[in-house]
């Protein structure tokens, strides 16, 4: 090779490695942030990751910036290996020209898109991005609805992951919004359609840009956030576990994962966990742990709808997404947050072949006024929908109540869940005994009531212990046959291991169609 050959090739790579100069560069880690090419370094294994297009420039001549090009133009592209599994990966760079998307950074991140979908592995973006690039006008717009489409393409067919570490505002938060999973970093990331400044303008409301668009608001309030994190540096750890829980595809099985946790092992802890009363609430995780190998839970927006608990874990090496009511927030009610949560994580499991564990203690859905104005029905009908859709293997396990429509939605035989299990002091019935006893025994009350305080409360306790015999318990729908088994809370984690292992071989269709009209 000669001489002048190879000096150019070094100084064009140095400049590709300066991006938008040292000074930027420090600027960043001085706010705690690392830099583009440091977050891809930290998230990939050493040495695998393979970087395509860095010595892309933008083809702007407006507005002076034909003077004004990077190598690389902003972003970083290419693949590497998460625990030995190919990703492809695009990380934007805030010191060149602010992250700001252009028409060549949009092909960058396009490209290696369509790369992904072709090789059918995961697509992780990490945004850090002030928007459109203005002085490109609509060619930037065009960029950022090419990547839209290409999302939507990809949606259900390769997991896909993003990951907030700055600014993402406007038009640039839709991407993200359409990928699986959103991770934001506490007091750096922000996420907004308008800005402050905006919002100030027209509605004249005064916010500051972390309570508008913060990590806090967007995993508490909004949940467009599915997870939290308090520095970079956990936030990529902690992705590269999601990434362990996840098949590579739609066609791939998620992997397998190696426990020394047997399968057989009894979960006689659940017992401690349940209390005696029906009444009294428990941490629906703790039953989780005590079931799953390795009492290793990953979960998902576990700041939002708390009255819900999702995410992964594994049973016997196999992954599986994991839905339970949360008996410690709301009495484990369904709400329309609580719906929308776990109705996109069924989805998600369902696209990808992952099988649905569903722990059951709902007393139905949440009553009230701002409930049924702000369309209960209709998101309460998106788990239902999600539930009724999925095709992958469905175990449920009702631990108390499962009362009403929710014990319907909830995973039920009815929607064509595979096994169903109940505990022994499980009560499945139409409402709560307190509830059924007003409208079934209305007469008898009434003639009570003229008696006396102490008449009426005696009748109650009897005609409610009455119901609780006749009906608040799982035999009834055993004999139907809705329940396939009423186990006992230390056999939990055998049966669900012995479901799945027979249901690794399950097949179902579904009806010809172009796709369905879930209740958005």
């Amino acid at each position: 090779m000669k001489q002048a050959a190879l000096e150019l090739w070094n100084q064009r790579n140095e400049r590709v490695r300066e991006a938008g100069g040292r000074d930027r560069q420090k600027k960043q880690r001085e706010q705690g942030k690392l830099t583009a090419r440091e977050r891809v370094e930290l998230l990939l294994d050493p040495g695998t990751f393979l970087e395509v297009d860095r010595q892309v420039t933008h083809r702007c001549t407006d507005f002076g910036m034909a003077e004004q090009k990077i190598l690389g133009d902003g972003v970083i592209v290419g693949f590497g290996e998460i625990d030995g599994r190919k990703v492809a990966i695009f990380s934007q760079d805030f010191t060149v020209f602010g992250g700001s998307l252009s028409s060549a950074h949009a092909s960058k991140i396009c490209k290696i898109m369509d790369l992904a979908l072709k090789a059918g592995v995961p697509v992780i973006g990490m945004n850090d991005s002030g928007g459109a690039r203005i002085q490109e006008g609509v060619e930037s717009l065009g960029g950022y609805a090419e990547i839209f489409w290409r999302n939507t393409q990809a949606s259900g067919v390769i997991p896909q992951i993003s990951m907030i570490m700055g600014p993402c505002a406007g038009g640039a938060v839709y991407s993200p919004a359409i990928t699986d999973f959103v991770a934001m970093v506490d007091q750096s990331s922000f996420m907004f359609v308008t800005g402050p400044d905006v919002i100030k303008t027209v509605t004249h409301e005064e916010v500051s840009k972390e309570d508008l668009g913060g990590a806090t608001a967007h995993a508490e309030k909004s949940g467009v956030s599915h997870f939290t994190f308090s520095s970079e540096h956990s936030a990529i750890h902690s992705l590269r576990k999601l990434v362990s829980f996840l098949p590579s595809n739609n066609c791939d099985p998620a992997p397998r994962g190696f426990t020394q946790d047997t399968a057989d092992r009894e979960t006689s802890g659940i017992d401690k966990i349940l209390p005696e009363s029906s009444h009294q609430p428990y941490d629906m995780r703790e039953l989780i742990l005590e079931t799953v190998d390795d009492r290793d839970f990953f979960e998902v927006q576990s700041q939002y709808a708390q009255n819900i608990v999702v995410g992964f874990a594994r049973l016997d090496g196999m992954t599986v997404g994991v839905v339970g009511n949360q008996p410690a927030h709301l009495a484990g009610c369904l709400d329309i947050n609580a719906s929308t949560k776990a109705a996109r994580f069924v989805r998600f499991c369902d696209a990808f072949q992952i099988p649905l564990v569903t722990f059951v203690d709902v007393p139905g859905f949440l009553p009230g006024v701002a409930q049924e104005y702000g369309g209960i029905i209709r998101h309460g009908a998106k788990l239902l929908y999600a539930y009724a859709e999925a095709t992958v293997p469905k175990l449920t396990v009702i631990t108390r109540k499962a009362y009403g429509g929710a014990y319907d939605v909830m995973s039920s035989k009815h929607v064509r869940a595979d096994f169903n299990f109940a505990y022994p002091q499980a009560e499945i019935a139409v409402m709560g005994a307190e509830g059924a006893v007003n409208i079934l025994y209305r007469e008898e009350i009434k003639k009570a009531e003229s008696q006396g305080a102490d008449a009426l409360a005696k009748k109650r306790v009897e005609l409610t212990e009455t119901y609780r015999k006749t009906f608040a318990h799982p035999y009834k729908a055993a004999e139907l046959g809705y329940i396939d088994e009423v186990i006992l809370p230390a056999q939990t984690r055998q049966r669900l291991i012995q479901g799945l292992k027979f249901l690794e071989t399950k097949r179902e269709s579904r009806p010809s169609r172009r796709h369905g009209n879930i209740p958005l």
